[in-house]
């Protein structure tokens, strides 16, 4: 029997975990890299010392590079949508730091014993779609025979010195806007389950293919003092970076939060993460959650998002002018969900 003639096993299958939950606990990352030394030179205008979406290195007054890369199991079994998500989440580095990407290189590493070419085929078919949606190419890569489907980009962009917006600069008084609704680790983990219905699948598909391309024009607001987009670490982690890097703290309204249209229903029945167990058990002690937020409601909030929304800090004046750029851009979910205060680096959740 050759490949072709070979029943095809479900992508997720395959794999221990998927999308952006497949991510090492912050807990566990932070002990590993607590010996590593800080990336120093005089150009890096951005390293992994603030745990920043993508490194920034400048070329010359005007111009500075995003790198980043980012690459995960299969989240969903179809391998075109699998391309696409994993290529459309590994773009938003870029665009999370106010960059614009300019090419990509593919991350391949495939059972290749178990997987039909055609269907490597469309995965890889999925990541070119994404990028020729960003207007960029992908002009190289690297592939390996693996015992998991892994699939993503290294990606470069390009910024304006002055222009790049960090995970740092969040102030107090600062309102928080979300621009993707959260719940896609609940939905993924319904899929593998075979207990998410069409109209889930096609809002799963819809959230994790947009691309936050509305980053670049953030960017140029005054008003927007910090950003980032919320991946593996869920809501909380992602905002806890922001507040670590700020040096402030922050407040988000629970009935404020934009959630998948099954998101809740899905988590109160139990279709939820390993990781977000594990990200709670990460920096749980750094939230305190109101009565109100029973189990379901603080899996959402350290649901890892695969490909999810970006979260922006801004000056109250600029809410308005935010959440118009993201509608413009597509993002009919955007919501402000909280405000930044003064204090230790801590978030409140009522």
């Amino acid at each position: 029997m050759n490949l072709a003639e070979r029943s095809a096993p479900r992508l997720t299958s395959l794999s221990h975990g998927g999308g952006c939950g497949c991510k090492i606990a912050p807990g566990v990352l932070a002990d590993l890299l607590r010996e590593s030394l800080p990336a120093r030179h005089a150009a890096l205008l951005v390293g992994r010392e603030g745990a920043d979406d993508a490194a920034v290195y400048r070329l010359d007054d005007d111009k500075a590079i995003v790198a980043t890369t980012d690459f995960f199991m299969p989240i969903v079994d179809d391998p075109f949508d699998f391309g696409r998500i994993a290529a459309t989440n590994a773009l938003s580095d870029v665009y999370a730091m106010g960059g614009t990407p300019i090419l990509a290189l593919a991350l391949v590493a495939m059972p290749v014993a178990q997987l039909a070419p055609e269907t490597i085929r469309a995965i890889l078919k999925g990541g070119e779609a994404a990028c020729a949606a960003a207007g960029i190419p992908v002009a190289g890569g690297h592939s390996i025979d693996s015992v998991e489907p892994i699939y993503g980009l290294a990606a470069l962009g390009l910024v304006h010195p002055a222009r790049v917006l960090r995970n740092a600069g969040a102030r107090a008084g600062d309102v928080l806007v979300l621009g993707k609704p959260l719940g896609v680790g609940v939905y993924a983990a319904a899929l593998k389950k075979d207990a998410l219905d069409a109209a889930g699948y096609a809002e799963l598909i819809a959230t994790t293919t947009r691309l936050n391309a509305v980053g670049t024009a953030l960017a140029a607001l005054d008003g927007v003092h910090a950003m980032t987009d919320v991946t593996g670490f869920g809501l909380l982690g992602h905002l806890l970076e922001v507040c670590r890097a700020s040096g402030v703290a922050a407040r988000i309204g629970m009935r404020r939060l934009p959630l998948l249209a099954q998101a809740r229903t899905l988590a109160a029945a139990g279709f939820v993460t390993g990781a977000s167990a594990r990200n709670w058990a990460s920096y749980g002690s750094e939230v305190d959650v109101g009565d109100a937020v029973d189990a379901a409601t603080r899996a959402l909030l350290c649901d890892p998002q695969t490909s999810g929304g970006l979260l922006v800090a801004c000056a109250p004046e600029a809410a308005g002018e935010v959440l118009g750029c993201f509608a413009r851009a597509g993002f009919g979910d955007a919501a402000v969900i909280g405000e930044c205060a003064a204090g230790a680096p801590r978030v409140i959740a009522a």
